[in-house]
């Protein structure tokens, strides 16, 4: 088993008819689909199909696919079809904006994509600003896939557990995106790694029923859940989004016994009334990361299964993951667990050396053995340095701190790299500052996490205005700086939050000095010269 789809085709011809992909009815509602659920075998019958139209249009081993389909069965069809002929997909964030797709679609060098109704014309026209040409086709096509515009750059060689399987884009430290690639092995161990957890998270083959609201374009849900699904034999269940008026409702209807989270999850769920039916499910343990010390163990009391926090990255994967799947957990002290054998770490200081028990510092990991890389991330599309420079001394630097008790369990403290996550979305501060650096008002921008009741962190933006007469209100500018940003920035990254200050904190070089910006961060909303400009940042209108 060296691919996702021998894997998957394997188990489907065991599991036949029972239930693989399922569509709860909110899901259904919003995509305009059909609720219900597609058993292995009409799942295989259909990436049997896909497969066969793509490898007569030319694609193979080597070519990179792009999928705007948000988290739509068709997603998963394509993506195991697409697999079994070595061809990479490059999952497309449907909420990016114009410019951003111009980036992604020119720096992956996809040659086609797969776009959900009424999305084709905006990807197209980026790939013209990206001169890079781009075929699109509908997820249900029936007939001619365009043929392939080049020969497949691997054609001959054998696609195995080393091929490229997706790549993912990743915010970075110093701007545009990052391009994470991700070979099959690297999404076979993440299965692998979720059914040999036991414990408190023991994955019952053929029984369990997943049920996830996170993107398909971020790592949790195409690697984890969506592996230890195909691997155990079970059920997944992908919502179109986190909906908390209407959670339970498809948690019950879809029979869900393992739910995937993040932090803003519980948070939102403890704010409604209490119900009768808090203990009306049948959910066995939830798998994430980010609850609020605070709401842990009042989650775990009320609805009445435990919260497994977790650790890992794009660029780890689950080679590298670090999980409290078995007691004692901590409940409340950002407590993640501790390493298995199968992983290394390190916690250093600033100067890469090692810290004592209880001293935060960041976390590096590799795995244990001979290949430190082994099922890591490939590394970043077209930037060999920056892949070195994470990998420095043979470990990989997370950019996270965290500390180590004495007794090896490891408590999330802070993340040293420069992004903000909100809402499970990681931003880039530079990225963000790269945009808000063309509007005509601003002299100069720094950006930084403040905390967020709800969503773990809000953008905040420090703004130096230029020297001019007659400038409008404060809270004027604001809204056009923020609305600047929304139409080049997916809506998450635009500031919540507009702070004017006389000056930014920066070093003796003019650098921005980021330590002390995030602790001025911190303390800025509420006081007169920060506008709150988070009812500004709304999701985009379905189509």
């Amino acid at each position: 088993m060296s691919t996702v789809h021998a894997a998957f085709k394997r188990v489907a011809a065991r599991r036949g008819d029972a239930d693989f992909l399922c569509v709860e009815a909110v899901t259904a509602e919003t995509y305009g689909i059909d609720a219900g659920a597609r058993s292995w075998r009409e799942v295989a019958g259909e990436v049997d199909r896909l497969r066969t139209a793509y490898a007569q249009a030319g694609y193979g081993h080597g070519h990179r696919v792009g999928l705007l389909l948000e988290n739509r069965p068709a997603f998963f069809t394509h993506w195991l079809a697409l697999n079994s002929l070595g061809i990479s997909i490059v999952p497309i964030h449907a909420e990016l904006r114009s410019a951003e797709w111009t980036y992604l679609i020119g720096h992956s060098e996809m040659s086609l994509a797969v776009v959900q109704p009424g999305r084709e014309g905006g990807l197209r026209a980026a790939a013209i600003e990206a001169g890079a040409p781009l075929d699109t086709i509908r997820p249900e096509v029936a007939g001619q896939i365009p043929a392939a515009r080049s020969p497949a750059r691997l054609a001959g060689q054998p696609v195995g557990r080393a091929s490229e399987c997706a790549l993912l884009y990743t915010s970075g430290t110093t701007g545009r995106p990052k391009g994470c690639r991700l070979a099959n092995g690297y999404f076979l161990r993440a299965g692998e790694w979720y059914l040999g957890l036991g414990d408190l998270a023991e994955v019952r083959n053929d029984a369990e029923r997943f049920i996830t609201p996170l993107p398909l374009s971020h790592m949790n849900a195409l690697a984890f859940s969506s592996m230890a699904a195909i691997l155990s034999g079970g059920a997944l269940v992908q919502l179109d989004r986190f909906h908390p008026t209407t959670w339970w409702q498809s948690v019950r209807e879809s029979r869900a016994t393992i739910v995937h989270y993040l932090g803003v999850m519980p948070a939102m769920l403890l704010a409604a009334p209490p119900s009768p039916l808090d203990h009306q499910h049948g959910v066995r343990f939830g798998f994430g990361a980010g609850v609020d010390p605070r709401h842990h163990a009042a989650f775990e009391e009320r609805f009445a299964f435990p919260l497994l926090e977790a650790w890992a990255m794009t660029e780890t994967g689950a080679a590298a993951c670090i999980m409290a799947s078995r007691e004692p957990r901590h409940v409340g002290t950002s407590c993640f667990g501790r390493a298995e054998l199968a992983v290394e770490t390190r916690i250093v200081d600033e100067q890469d050396a090692a810290v004592g028990a209880d001293v935060p510092g960041e976390l590096l990991v590799r795995a244990a053995g001979t290949d430190p890389r082994r099922d890591f991330f490939l590394g970043y599309l077209k930037d060999e340095d920056a892949t070195e420079e994470a990998w420095a001394g043979g470990w990989f630097h997370t950019g996270d701190v965290v500390r180590r008790s004495a007794e090896g369990d490891f408590h999330f403290v802070d993340r040293r790299k420069n992004v903000i996550r909100r809402s499970g979305e990681n931003i880039s501060a530079v990225e963000v500052e790269s945009v808000l650096n063309l509007h005509l008002a601003v002299a100069a921008s720094a950006v930084a996490a403040t905390p967020d009741p709800v969503r773990g962190d809000e953008v905040l933006a420090c703004i130096v205005l230029r020297k001019a007469a007659n400038l409008p209100a404060p809270e004027q500018i604001a809204a056009s700086i923020v609305r600047h940003a929304l139409e080049r920035l997916a809506y998450f990254k635009a500031p919540g939050y507009v702070a004017f200050v006389d000056a930014l904190p920066l070093t003796v070089s003019q650098k921005i000095q980021r330590g002390e910006l995030r602790e001025l961060a911190r303390t800025l909303p509420g006081t007169p010269s920060c506008i709150d400009t988070r009812q500004m940042k709304r999701r985009r209108k379905k189509r």
